[in-house]
């Protein structure tokens, strides 16, 4: 299992055009852009980035912030196209960036399982299967049945977590998802995480505690101003970036 890949990036780029002046109103850039008015710069966000996870290996990505971090995950998940590059994987990924982003605050909290879960792919007979299993996990009891909009950031957060993390997947992203709900919830959630490493899936963590990357993975890649420079085992990589927080 060990040696085969489960995830290679190639010469992946990524780049945004960035407009040169101010726009205060969409007829303004309608009219630029008819125009051909408009002046961009090419802002990199990501260049020339190059590494292969293989089945069961925990990779952290490390970087301050606007290294690329995210950039980088929202790739591989395939939110975001490549300017340049290719990503292949091999095995069902399940990412988990931005918990709930596709919650509908006028929906109760029952029917948002429904509707990100169909966002992530699930069916509905899977979902009705799995609800009272992601009701429990969320622990939110009768406000399951409350519309979102009365929910705190935590409670839309555990929730997310609870529905994203019903399936067991090949590879897994997550990006700052560890830190959700309160102290209680944050080591249930790693505990279920950790559960999902024991069965060998493949990880992929961004994180901006060191100590917890450190404690779950056992390579790293460290990103720069969108370039990729230094990978390796973790202890290496985290001493790099240690002296880089310190510099």
């Amino acid at each position: 299992m060990k040696n085969k890949t489960a995830l290679k990036v190639e010469h992946v780029g990524v780049c945004f055009h960035l407009t040169e002046e101010r726009i205060d109103s969409l007829k303004e850039y309608a009219v630029r852009l008819i125009n051909r008015e408009l002046r961009y710069k090419e802002f990199w966000a990501l260049k020339d980035i190059n590494f292969e996870i293989k089945k069961g290996e925990r990779l952290g990505i490390l970087g301050l912030n606007g290294a690329g971090k995210s950039t980088l995950l929202k790739v591989i998940a395939g939110v975001l196209k490549a300017t340049e590059g290719k990503v292949t994987t091999y095995g069902k990924i399940v990412p988990l960036l931005e918990l709930g982003a596709g919650f509908d605050k006028q929906y109760t909290g029952a029917e948002n399982i429904y509707l990100y879960g169909a966002m992530l792919g699930y069916s509905r007979a899977f979902i009705q299967e799995k609800f009272e299993e992601i009701v429990h996990f969320s622990e939110l009891g009768d406000f399951i049945h409350v519309p979102l909009k009365n929910y705190s950031s935590g409670m839309r957060a555990r929730l997310g977590f609870s529905v994203a993390t019903v399936v067991e997947p090949e590879i897994l992203i997550l990006d700052e998802v560890l830190s959700v709900g309160d102290a209680k919830f944050k080591k249930k959630s790693e505990q279920k995480i950790k559960d999902m490493f024991d069965k060998g899936v493949t990880v992929l963590f961004v994180s901006h505690s060191l100590p917890q990357v450190k404690s779950l993975c056992d390579k790293a890649i460290l990103l720069e101003h969108g370039h990729l420079v230094a990978k390796g085992n973790i202890e290496k990589v985290s001493a790099i970036y240690s002296q880089k927080l310190k510099s």
